[in-house]
């Protein structure tokens, strides 16, 4: 494997471990510094979709108020890299404590990033959220 290869893997996982870091501390600088300023977020499939601004909106507001603890542990990270872009694949696991829910709520599913290289380094130009399962989630049993 060529060492500018094992450098791109190396800088994109240190990019995913920040994307969890920020929003398990609610650091929403250290979030900005993992997306471009035009990136679309889509966490439709639980709670939102639209502009980076618009995701730190989101979570600063509603989110924060919400959840009170989140501990995000991303694996399984595939990347397919290309020159200055990336397509990345990564399973997520995030126990979260949701405010007057006496237990844990518990997600599991894949963040697909679709990245590009920049003088910073990698940064996320779409992220796309899908949620494979929940435990002791506030939407189960919802209809």
């Amino acid at each position: 494997m060529e060492l500018q290869r094992i450098s791109d893997e190396l800088e994109i996982a240190a990019l995913l471990n920040r994307y969890a870091r920020a929003v398990d501390t609610k650091d929403w600088e250290l979030y900005r510094s993992v997306f471009t300023d035009d990136a679309h977020i889509d966490y439709s499939a639980a709670v939102f979709r639209g502009s980076l601004d618009e995701a730190v909106e989101f979570f600063d507001g509603d989110f924060s108020a919400l959840v009170t603890m989140s501990m995000h542990h991303i694996t399984n990270v595939e990347s397919d890299i290309e020159g200055d872009t990336a397509r990345v694949r990564a399973m997520f696991y995030n126990p979260t404590q949701i405010t007057g829910a006496e237990e844990l709520s518990v997600f599991g599913g894949y963040y697909f990033h679709e990245l590009v290289r920049t003088s910073a380094g990698w940064r996320s130009r779409h992220l796309r959220e899908e949620m494979v399962w929940t435990a002791n989630s506030p939407r189960d049993g919802q209809a």
